[in-house]
């Protein structure tokens, strides 16, 4: 059974360090084999736009675009409803591969048998 790991991101460049925990823990999980779904909430939502990601920058850390890249590769990223909806961010503004949805797809993922949710 493969393991299946659920990261629910709310920080973006208002807390960096934070921000790429969770983006380097979901594409470490990928890279040893678990299906991988990472929710972008709170600030990291903008990450959900072209050229978003190219803007953060943290020393020492990933480059946040090549994981977010990995992610939308093999794995499941979702942009919160209600987030999108307070940045005023639509289907058509998102990067191909990004969804929008909301609470019930959420606690839908969460409660699947041998998940692990962990929400940086």
């Amino acid at each position: 059974m493969t393991q299946t790991l659920v990261v629910k991101v709310t920080a973006g460049a208002d807390a960096p360090e934070r921000c790429s925990q969770a983006f380097t823990v979901a594409s470490t999980a990928l890279a040893n084999g678990a299906d991988v779904s990472l929710w972008l909430t709170g600030e990291s939502a903008w990450f959900a736009l072209p050229g978003r990601a190219a803007e953060f920058d943290l020393p020492h850390a990933a480059p946040l675009p090549d994981l977010l890249d990995t992610l939308l590769a093999s794995g499941t990223v979702t942009l919160c409803t209600q987030c999108a909806a307070r940045r005023e961010i639509g289907p058509d503004d998102v990067l191909p591969g990004v969804r929008i949805a909301g609470a019930a797809t959420f606690v839908e993922e969460v409660f699947g048998d041998g998940v692990q949710a962990l929400v940086y």
